[in-house]
This record gives structure tokens, sequence and C-alpha cells, in this order.
């Protein structure tokens, strides 16, 4: 038993040195050419993993800013899983943990998550083949079908916007809201949308017996337009628009 736990003491202390080796010290017993390979191999790889990931939050700044970033994840971060497909979705957790730690950049977490999930969709088995639909259906008077690779996502920040030469320190007054999509070439792209726009794909990805016309008139009467014969004009053309975007795949 006493074997076991110097065993397990030796593992924690292998593994805090790896963490933060200018605070934990190596253990004694690995010779110190042996333990910076472990350093290395460790640090390099969740390095090159991350600015795969994140390639646009890499780029802001220099590259020693990016090396601390990641050397704070390795240090402070307790993943909620051990799977490793998931280290971006905690690098994700770790940027909104830390929210504030670096005040000249507010916008991380979300620049992160707009990032990974452009990578996600990317990735993602879904089949739109799968899914049974007219594809030459009208999508105004008949019932409408969503792509399940389509997302609508909300930010504070306009995270398409941002790079090394656009950097906002403060963010606008009106949220950015964003549909990715997954087209049946397998190319992801985005359509910066207004309230109206995500309201009614919101109607639409859990609609299964209105028409196309009837998810946008119950969207102008949510915003009191039930009148407004120019904003439904604007309504139906944005139909047409998400069917040729693939946002919308046809009809039932």
């Amino acid at each position: 038993m006493a074997e076991s736990g110097g065993i397990g003491a030796a593992q924690l202390r292998f593994g805090a040195h790896l963490r933060d080796p200018d605070a934990v010290a190596a253990p004694a017993h690995i010779a110190p050419r042996r333990m910076a390979v472990y350093r290395d191999l460790v640090f390099d790889n969740l390095f090159d993993l991350l600015g795969g990931n994140f390639p646009v939050l890499r780029s802001l700044g220099d590259a020693d800013a990016w090396r601390a970033r990641v050397r704070a994840f390795l240090r402070e971060h307790r993943s909620q899983t051990p799977l490793f497909p998931e280290i971006a979705r905690e690098f994700i957790r770790f940027l909104e943990a830390r929210a504030g730690a670096e005040p000249d950049l507010p916008f991380l977490a979300e620049l992160a998550h707009y990032e990974w999930s452009e990578l996600a969709l990317a990735i993602d088995e879904a089949d739109i083949a799968a899914v049974a639909h007219d594809p030459d259906g009208d999508v105004i008077d008949g019932i409408p079908v969503v792509s399940p690779l389509a997302r609508l996502l909300a930010y504070r920040f306009p995270v398409h916007r941002i790079g090394p030469a656009f950097q906002p320190a403060k963010a606008p007054p009106n949220p950015t809201l964003i549909l990715l999509v997954r087209d049946r070439a397998d190319a992801v792209g985005f359509l910066e949308v207004e309230p109206m726009a995500a309201l009614l794909f919101e109607q639409l990805a859990g609609n299964a017996t209105r028409s196309g016309r009837a998810c946008l008139d119950a969207v102008l009467g949510t915003l009191g337009r039930a009148r407004d014969d120019a904003l439904r004009a604007s309504g139906l053309h944005l139909l047409e628009q998400l069917r040729r975007r693939d946002v919308l795949l046809g009809t039932r």
C-alpha cells in the first residue's frame, strides 16, 4: 500500500510539473533530458492543436501572447472530459471562466466559440441526403424542411469580422446574429441576419405542419407587424434566400 501511494504521489508530481514547470519542480527520479522531452511533447502538441482549431484567435497579438494563453490553459484549467476531441470545447470553457483576465480582448470567448462552431459543423456527421424532403418544393406555401447542418448563433461582438486589423474594445449596442450552414457541397458559410430572420429560423426549425408563409405570419404577429406588407415581402424573399443557401432543403 505504501508503494502504491508513493507511485501515485510521483504521478501527481509528474503531471503537476508538466502543467506548470516554472512553479513545480520535476520528479527527482527522472533524468532532466527525459523530462524535457515530456514537457515539450505535451505543450507543443497542445499548442499546435489549439492553434489549428482557433487560427483567428492565434493570429491576434504576437506568438508570445498565444504561448502564454496556452500555458495558462494547461496550468489552470481542469477539464470536465477526458476525450481528446473535446479539448477545443474545454479551451472555450477556460476562456469563459477567466473573462476579464485580458481586458483588452473582451471578445476572446465568443470568438473561440465561433471558430469552434465552424469546425464542429465542418465535421458534423449529419447527412442531408438522409433527410426526407422535396428539393423542388415551394418553401413559401409548402412545409419547409430545415437542414440539420444549420445553426443560429448569437454574440455580443461581431465575431465574424474580428482579426488582427479589427479588435473591438467593447461590444456594439446590438448583438450579432449569425446563421452558420454547411451546404450540399459540404462548404461551411454564414449569413449575418437581422432579428426577424433569426425569429423566422427558430419558427421554421420547430415547425412540422405550417407553411413557410404561415411561419412568417406568426413572426410578424409576434413583432406586432402583422399588417406590414413591406416587411412581409422581405420575409418571403428571405425564405427563398434560405433555400438558395441550403438552410432550407426544400419541403416535406
